[in-house]
């Protein structure tokens, strides 16, 4: 698929916001995109209808879409929220994403739907499917199943994974590349450029960096709890 070679080496950044945060207002999202662009971003990782369709009318680069509720439930380790069922992915698909990323874990999903459906609806749509994961065996599962791409984006932040390191889930990375043959992303507290180079020599695919460019009080944390 074109669209997935597109991203080989590339960095992607998550240009995303909760509707509780000043950033989340759509001109400043527009204005986020512009900049990742210009500075050299390869693609970009949005949430929600309305930044994939200004991505996609703006920018000629692969758009990564995916939904988040607005509040962040408090037992979000335990539950599926990224992408949960169909009428997500079908949202997304109709704002005109190019890839549709999802919670890819063997947890279950809201309404009985399955991680199995999903991917095939995606796959009818001839759209690509990423499947967000947090360990091997989820991965593996998931690329069963057909997803085209996986990424680590939920390392440390299921139950299942929540003994991780501070920093990018190398061992995640290298271990998917290794056992499931598909295009594997790294994604998850990439703060260093040299972090970026060391997931191309581990075999990723691409990089997706969200917190250390896009937003901005965690940014600042960093320096005024250092």
């Amino acid at each position: 698929m074109d669209i997935i070679n597109r991203l080989e080496h590339k960095v992607v950044v998550s240009v995303q916001a909760m509707p509780s945060e000043p950033l989340y207002l759509e001109k400043c999202m527009v204005a986020m995109m512009k900049s990742v662009i210009k500075g050299g971003a390869g693609a970009l990782r949005v949430a929600g209808a309305r930044d994939v369709k200004n991505a996609k009318h703006l920018f000629d680069v692969p758009v990564i879409g995916l939904t988040k509720p607005d509040v962040i439930p408090p037992n979000w380790q335990e539950i599926v929220y990224i992408t949960p069922t169909l009428k997500e992915v079908i949202e997304l698909i109709d704002a005109g994403a190019d890839i549709v990323a999802f919670d890819g874990t063997m947890r279950p999903r809201p309404n009985g739907e399955t991680l199995e459906k999903i991917i095939k609806y995606i796959k009818i749509n001839k759209r690509a499917s990423m499947a967000d994961v947090s360990t091997v065996e989820e991965g593996i599962n998931a690329a069963k199943l057909g997803a085209d791409i996986l990424s680590t984006t939920l390392s440390g932040y299921t139950q299942f994974s929540q003994n991780k390191p501070d920093g990018p889930d190398f061992e995640l990375l290298e271990n998917l590349v290794k056992e499931t043959g598909k295009p594997v992303v790294l994604e998850g507290r990439i703060w260093e450029p040299s972090e970026v180079d060391r997931a191309f020599e581990l075999g990723a695919h691409c990089v997706v960096i969200g917190s250390a460019i896009t937003r901005p009080q965690l940014i600042t944390k960093r320096f005024v709890q250092r």
